[in-house]
């Protein structure tokens, strides 16, 4: 049972949090693990980034002059702030389209005073708010450079959606008939393979070289774009931002539901994938931060910026500690 975390409530432990990570190379070799680094898992949004490339390999971004702003929220599981909502506008806007077309569903905003203003307002959440709305925004596009049917892009037999699932299973070197589908909360498929070869393609996606001429330009466009704008990505208060703004010329980052993450390390060609068995997604960032801390890739001192995530008091109703979760794990180094 690999247990990577312990919720303790004063000194007795009230919770244990089971969970594994795949450390892997650009050749695909195994570096470090813990738990079971074949633990076949949905990869949630933590795909975006690989599920992008599609939509820059079209042309869709030269016909309708999308920026890197734009082309980082296509990766973003982002929070609903007014920046996003006008950035998928724009992209939209773009290409002759507007929300209307979005399918992902609507749920407040994930930043709670963006969520406080709509409720203030007495206003409903739009598709567009949802988490989800950049990435669909480029599936859209890609549609409409290629003229397919836009109304049902998020289909699974859609040649959006065939797309993405031919790029993922190249991108991790993962037979697309063993890569188990459903649908995500917003629609769309969600792709499942075992947590190493998912690693694996993060991992190639931090060494764009190893791809063809194209496929590394639009690689490197991608990964740039994240690091260049990671408040497009999450947003305020967002791990995914926060790490990125810190550590951004080194690692790119990307979470998924139900406690998956993602981090390639820039020009390293190293990919690492995370996964929490009980879905936990609040103890993740403590989780990936130890991680970088025993590779040795964030230092005290980021570590020190980054301590809202790390350290993770238990508060009652009147703000006092009663507890915290801890990390308990070491990396195993596979020999």
């Amino acid at each position: 049972m690999s247990i990577i975390a312990k919720t303790y409530r004063g000194n007795m432990v009230d919770l244990t949090h089971i969970g594994h990570i795949a450390v892997v190379n650009h050749k695909g070799e195994l570096l470090y693990y813990y738990g079971d680094p074949n633990r076949v898992t949905f990869a949630r949004s933590s795909a975006k980034p690989i599920q992008a490339i599609p939509v820059l390999e079209s042309g869709a971004i030269e016909k309708y002059g999308i920026t890197d702003k734009e082309i980082a929220i296509f990766c973003a599981s982002h929070s609903g702030e007014d920046f996003h909502v006008k950035t998928v506008e724009s992209i939209l806007k773009k290409a002759e389209l507007n929300k209307d077309y979005l399918q992902c569903g609507s749920h407040y905003p994930i930043a709670n005073y963006a969520s406080k203003e709509l409720k203030s307002k007495g206003l409903e959440p739009e598709n567009i708010h949802c988490n989800c709305s950049g990435k669909h925004s480029g599936m859209l596009i890609t549609a409409k450079y290629y003229g397919e049917d836009l109304d049902s892009y998020y289909k699974q037999e859609h040649p959006v959606q065939r797309r993405i699932m031919n790029t993922l299973s190249e991108v991790c070197e993962y037979d697309e008939n063993k890569i188990i589908t459903a649908i995500d909360g917003c629609g769309v498929p969600v792709h499942a393979m075992p947590l190493y070869k998912f690693a694996h393609g993060f991992a190639k996606l931090s060494k764009p070289e190893v791809f063809n001429p194209i496929r590394k330009k639009v690689v490197s466009k991608i990964i740039t774009s994240m690091t260049k704008y990671p408040e497009m990505v999450g947003g305020t208060n967002r791990i995914c931002t926060d790490l990125m703004k810190i550590c951004g010329d080194r690692l790119f980052a990307k979470s998924g539901a139900s406690a998956y993450y993602a981090i390639g390390l820039k020009d390293k060609g190293i990919g690492i994938a995370f996964k929490i068995e009980d879905g936990n997604s609040k103890i993740m960032p403590a989780i990936v931060l130890e991680t970088l801390k025993q590779l040795k890739i964030i230092t005290d001192k980021e570590l020190k910026q980054l301590e809202k995530y790390y350290i993770l008091d238990i508060k009652n109703h009147k703000k006092e500690i009663v507890g915290q979760t801890k990390t308990e794990f070491d990396l195993i180094k596979n020999n």
